[in-house]
């Protein structure tokens, strides 16, 4: 995908173009919003409204980052998501479905065919690490989100979150801390290497 041609074709209104551009990083949004809510629905409303907001926008696109100006629209839609709800989001223990079911295989757990007691022990784990995410505060769960979950360089996660480097890497340290804490509650899910790091501590 040649993106510095798109995005001058998409700022002169080319809907074909603005669309490989979506279809480039749509999977990534959809999981920092995912991770950030922890709720599909939303998640998927979240990165349509940011993937909205950025083509309404074009115009002020400066240059640089292509990636990190829409991602910083994708973490916008999720702080004014996370604003707009009165108390913090409760995620269950066992991830549900729209009729209060338990989900045997959730889209979101990655495998490449475990045994079935490696796919239970997986989907906890993944579950516990969501709930844990649930607990941080918004600034500190996208830092987390987009440093240990996607990968991502701090340079970049500070041009998406438009903070400086320091501030970045404080809030990282911070929430690690928080979700090491959080975990504990969860021994016995943990990696044995994880649980021996912890105990000679």
């Amino acid at each position: 995908m040649d993106e510095q041609a798109l995005i001058p074709d998409s700022q002169q209104g080319d809907l074909n173009a603005f669309n490989r551009l979506v279809l480039a990083y749509q999977d990534l949004a959809f999981n920092i919003a995912y991770r950030m809510l922890g709720d599909e629905a939303r998640a998927e409303e979240c990165t349509q409204e940011a993937f909205f907001s950025a083509y309404r926008h074009l115009g002020s696109y400066r240059g640089g980052s292509f990636k990190a100006w829409v991602l910083r629209m994708v973490t916008n839609a999720c702080y004014d998501e996370l604003r707009r709800r009165k108390r913090r989001p409760v995620i269950p223990l066992e991830p549900l479905n729209d009729t209060d079911e338990e989900i045997e295989s959730p889209a979101w757990l990655a495998s490449s065919d475990p045994s079935p007691e490696e796919v239970v022990h997986l989907k906890e784990l993944d579950t516990a690490i969501d709930h844990c995410l649930s607990t941080l505060l918004p600034d500190f769960r996208s830092v987390v989100i987009l440093v240990d979950v996607q990968n991502m360089e701090y340079e970049e996660v500070s041009s998406i979150l438009k903070s400086p480097l320091g501030t970045i890497k404080s809030r990282l340290a911070r929430a690690r801390q928080k979700m090491r804490d959080c975990l504990q509650g969860f021994e016995e899910l943990l990696p044995s290497e994880y649980r021996h790091e912890q105990e000679g501590k």
